[in-house]
């Protein structure tokens, strides 16, 4: 082959190469938008799609493990007014959430209402012990007259029904109902639960717009809440935490609303994690979610018993009375981000971010959640009293905690296996071919236009040698 020839042949290879890297490129967006366009399609709310199938399955279990705190030192609190000495029991777990959304209903402007019936099933192999195991706990129906009734009336029927300040129940009772001997009424802490529903929601379906998909329309077909004296803490804000938008933003707070705590909340980015081999967004609950009134204003709407709340300074609490109609308070469990006041009432707690904190863990491109831990303590309130006798040696009013709860769930292997190979391999296979393209076709590019350039001076050197 002549230089001419060669030189022509190389130049058309470096063409080619540099050919192959532009078409490299240009798969970025053309591929990353057939992407964006398939995520989106999958991630509408209606039938057919990806998010459709697993917002309506019941295959992903879903699980409340419950602790329960156990009073060892009952009559050294009564008669010398002692500070409680708690133990926890647990976790007691129960399946939860596998009966399917009911009364899906879609309408002509984008959204879809549903129903969430509620059910539990003890889970004896993933629990400590049996449903028949007791525990001695702060008496309901004692801590709800103490803060409701006259003390003198509350004192009288305390004394006719033989009542105390702690009782001994089973955790099937405490959790799920038993017959009250003063109120002479059924009481639980979750009492009524199965049978119930929670709802009815009606979520926008992204149909028209991806960016509001899951987010919350209506609940109890309300567009606020009327338990606080406020519109910023009515606010009904985000979705109900199983789905958010594509493309999420590690960078915006991730906002959703819990009936479990009558509020909305927000969590943000802590970091980034490997679920069974998927890159999640691991989203936590901030300290200054419940951060004390008179530092975060934001939290000062919730702020509904000075006396309580010890002039809006205490933090990690909140006050669940004009939502629930009986004196409950939330927590973080063991009082985690809670201020020192609430611990020093109790011993016996050891607040830990790793096991108390709400975290879920969210797919970024998809916007699904595949793992979650949400979890709350239950806490109820006794104090001094010169008209209840059973008081009388109380010292100081203290926040005690009945209980938390774990309700918590993740996808399993055979999801993860199948979220794998229908995105993420997809995902790489593309970015594989993207890559090699443009790696390719430089590499072709840059030989072929070296190789020229060589043959090129060859070709001069022939036609002018250097003369001796």
């Amino acid at each position: 082959m002549t230089c001419c020839h060669q030189k022509c042949a190389l130049i058309a290879g470096a063409v080619a190469g540099a050919l192959i890297a532009v078409l490299g490129g240009i798969l970025i967006p053309v591929g990353n938008l057939i992407i964006d366009n398939t995520v989106k399609k999958e991630a509408v709310l209606e039938n057919g799609t990806l998010a459709f199938d697993t917002w309506t399955s019941v295959d992903t279990a879903v699980y409340r493990q419950f602790w329960l705190y156990d009073v060892q030192n009952p009559d050294d609190v009564m008669m010398q007014g002692a500070k409680p000495v708690l133990v926890q029991k647990g976790p007691y777990t129960y399946k939860s959430r596998f009966i399917p959304k009911a009364n899906i209903t879609f309408y002509d402007n984008f959204t879809a209402s549903f129903i969430l019936p509620a059910g539990a099933i003890f889970e004896r192999s993933m629990s400590v012990g049996p449903e028949e195991d007791h525990i001695t706990s702060l008496n309901l129906a004692v801590a709800g007259v103490y803060s409701f009734l006259d003390h003198k009336l509350a004192n009288l029927l305390i004394n006719i029904s033989n009542s105390k300040l702690f009782q001994n129940r089973t955790v099937k009772e405490l959790l799920w109902g038993y017959r009250d001997p003063m109120l002479k009424t059924t009481m639980g802490v979750f009492y009524p639960y199965n049978g119930t529903t929670d709802g009815p929601y009606t979520v926008f379906t992204g149909k028209d717009d991806i960016n509001k998909v899951a987010t919350i329309d209506r609940w109890q077909y309300e567009r606020s809440l009327s338990y606080w004296n406020d519109t910023y803490c009515n606010m009904i804000n985000g979705t109900g935490n199983f789905s958010h938008t594509p493309h999420k933003n590690k960078k915006k707070p991730l906002y959703f609303f819990s009936p479990d705590i009558c509020r909305s909340i927000s969590a943000v980015y802590e970091g980034t994690v490997d679920l069974k081999g998927i890159d999640v967004y691991r989203f936590t609950l901030p300290s200054e979610a419940l951060e004390a009134p008179a530092v975060n204003p934001d939290n000062h709407c919730f702020c509904t018993d000075p006396v309580v709340s010890k002039n809006c300074t205490i933090a990690g609490l909140l006050d669940l009375t004009s939502c629930r109609g009986i004196p409950v308070y939330i927590s973080l469990p063991h009082f985690l981000y809670g201020s020192e006041v609430l611990l020093q009432g109790i011993e016996g707690l050891n607040p830990n971010v790793d096991e108390h904190s709400i975290f879920l863990d969210v797919e970024p491109i998809t916007g699904f959640t595949l793992r979650f831990a949400k979890r709350l303590q239950l806490n109820m309130m006794y104090g001094p009293s010169n008209g209840i006798e059973i008081l009388n040696k109380i010292k100081d009013y203290t926040i005690f905690p009945i209980l938390w709860v774990n309700e918590t769930a993740a996808l399993d292997d055979e999801t993860a296996d199948l979220f794998k190979v229908e995105l993420i391999s997809r995902l790489d296979l593309l970015e594989g071919i993207q890559i090699g393209l443009i790696s390719a076709g430089s590499a072709v590019f840059l030989i072929c236009s070296i190789a020229a350039i060589v043959v090129s001076k060859k070709k001069r050197v022939k036609r002018n040698p250097i003369q001796g």
